[in-house]
């Protein structure tokens, strides 16, 4: 085993006898052969596109198999085994479909991945191959491997956000083209590094260009997000918690509820779906419960309903409430019941089992703070900005974690002086959103622009200002201050990279997959940085 795909890579560089965040040995070791087998598909699929060929088949599976890999998302070796059993049949599907557009077979160099091995049935011989096939090649040069590494990761991000698109029927050629052209383009020795870097920044935009699909998807399916209340507290009756990102999970689950007594309360990610007009409508969508991704533990064993996770966060669960807790889609976890397709009366009938809540209302905080809803109060933020009312914006946001590090954010968000708003997003805002922070003229100082995909709309809040004050985003007075845990958060600074944004603040740590060139190459085209001191950082930047 070795995975340092997320922030907490042990000591720094990675994970090598059980992951951090639960991942067993043959799980990341099955999970490495999955993209090796992955990479076999992609080149006879980009070879078929040369020829007109494509497959939609082909297309979503390699996006469900990188999704599959992210951080947190699939804890079951017999599930990614099968996996690997389909892509092995893929890769056959997507050679014969070249070979029938190219009317023979191909005359070129095939990588080994793309060569017809087969997948053992038994485990040991599985486990056996994927050790021959790690994420790092001993044999690569470390810049060109953390340039691969990069892509890579900033490539399964995007997957996840296509991912979603692709279940509200939102597809894109120009995604799955670049999918299968860049997975090949990593088999490829002959490929410098400032090569390398140009496939990153294309990684980025195409990163863009998925959000803005996903956000198209969730806006034409449930309305622009509004500025609406959420209650922290609880309400009488029985209760369903939804933990993840899956806007069209929730409408369903939703459906099957109503008129049944059950109230659903929302996680993590899911917080931001108060605010579209088409899920809001549903009565029984209630209350957002606990907080981030990390503290699922404490808080699930108090929850008294069914629990289910709808994408990536999961962690293993405690004995107090395994029983009650559910997977769908992608996310598998070793005993834990999976749910297969949209039936989820086994959800429902857990829940009506359970004792649910009393009726206790509590806090109630502030989401829905989409571009839309930005951009339709634009004049009254243009006109504070000139009046000097509002001095400077901050994005600060990203994944949250439990490494130690991250109580930074919350202090920089306390520290934020009161003629400054606050822009977040992601689950990292659970590190200050239950803070008091007040309003410039009516203006709240703290804006939610909801989950981690819509990092696209805090683009288009920049672009506008950039737009309205007839300058470059980077002369805007907005800092970006970004935490990050996983894949999605490699894929959202891919994008603000290929956006040309400069003096980015990452932390807590910075990437284990990052050389010390490329970091010096990232500073000095970039001038990101790691995150210091709080106090510091924020003089440094209102200067």
């Amino acid at each position: 085993m070795f995975c340092y795909q997320c922030e907490t890579a042990v000591n720094g560089v990675g994970c090598e006898k059980v992951g951090v965040c639960g991942k067993q040995p043959t799980t990341s070791d099955l999970q490495d052969l999955l993209i090796y087998s992955v990479k076999g598909v992609s080149f006879w699929a980009h070879q078929a596109r040369q020829k007109d060929a494509r497959s939609n088949e082909i297309d979503r599976f390699v996006i469900e198999a990188l999704f599959t890999t992210v951080t947190n998302v699939d804890f079951a070796d017999d599930s990614v085994a099968e996996v690997i059993a389909k892509a092995v049949t893929m890769r056959e599907k997507a050679r014969e479909l070249f070979e029938k557009a190219n009317g023979g077979p191909f005359t070129g160099t095939v990588p080994e991945a793309a060569q017809a091995w087969e997948f053992p049935t038994d485990r040991a011989a599985q486990l056996a191959l994927a050790q021959l096939h790690g994420i790092k090649d001993p044999n690569l040069d470390a810049d060109l491997q953390s340039m691969r590494s990069t892509i890579l990761f900033g490539m399964k991000g995007y997957a996840a956000y296509a991912d979603h698109a692709i279940i509200l029927e939102r597809e894109s050629e120009e995604i799955y083209a670049f999918t299968h052209k860049a997975l090949t383009d990593l088999q490829d020795d002959s490929l410098g590094l400032m090569d390398l870097v140009g496939l990153a920044m294309e990684c980025g935009r195409i990163n863009l260009v998925t959000m803005e699909l996903l956000n198209k998807a969730h806006t034409d399916t449930y309305g622009h997000p509004v500025p609406t209340p959420v209650q922290l507290g609880t309400k009488a009756g029985k209760a369903i918690l939804v933990s993840g990102h899956d806007l069209r999970f929730l409408e369903e689950l939703l459906k099957q509820t109503e008129g049944k007594g059950i109230n659903i309360y929302t996680h993590g990610e899911m917080l931001p779906a108060h605010g579209y007009p088409e899920l809001k409508k549903y009565s029984h969508l209630v209350a957002n419960y606990g907080g981030a991704w990390q503290d699922q533990h404490k808080e699930f064993q108090a929850f008294p309903g069914a629990i289910i996770f709808n994408t990536n966060c999961i962690q293993k669960p405690h004995a107090s409430y395994v029983d009650r807790l559910f997977t769908w889609g992608l996310v598998q976890y070793p005993d834990v019941k999976h749910v297969d397709g949209w039936d989820f009366s086994e959800v429902i009938e857990k829940a009506l089992a359970c004792d649910g809540f009393p009726d206790n209302p509590g806090q109630e905080i502030l989401t829905g703070f989409g571009h839309n809803a930005v951009l339709g109060v634009a004049d009254k933020v243009i006109e504070a900005v000139k009046a000097g009312d509002i001095k400077h914006f901050f994005l600060i946001g990203g994944c949250d974690g439990a490494k130690p590090g991250r109580n930074y954010f919350t202090e920089f968000a306390e520290k934020v002086p009161k003629d400054c708003v606050i822009l977040t997003l992601a689950c990292g805002k659970y590190r200050f959103n239950k803070m008091e922070f007040g309003d410039i003229g009516g203006i709240p100082r703290l804006l939610d622009v909801g989950q981690c995909n819509d990092a696209y709309s805090a683009v288009q809040i920049a672009v506008a200002l950039a737009n309205a004050f007839e300058c470059e985003v980077n002369d805007l007075p907005l800092s970006f201050i970004l935490s990050w845990y996983e894949q999605k958060a490699v894929a959202i600074l891919l994008t603000l990279l290929h956006l040309g944004i400069k003096d980015i603040k990452l932390g807590p740590t910075l990437p284990a997959f990052i050389t010390p060139n490329v970091l010096n190459f990232l500073v000095e085209n970039f001038n990101i940085g790691p995150v210091g001191n709080a106090e510091d950082d924020l003089k440094q930047i209102l200067g």
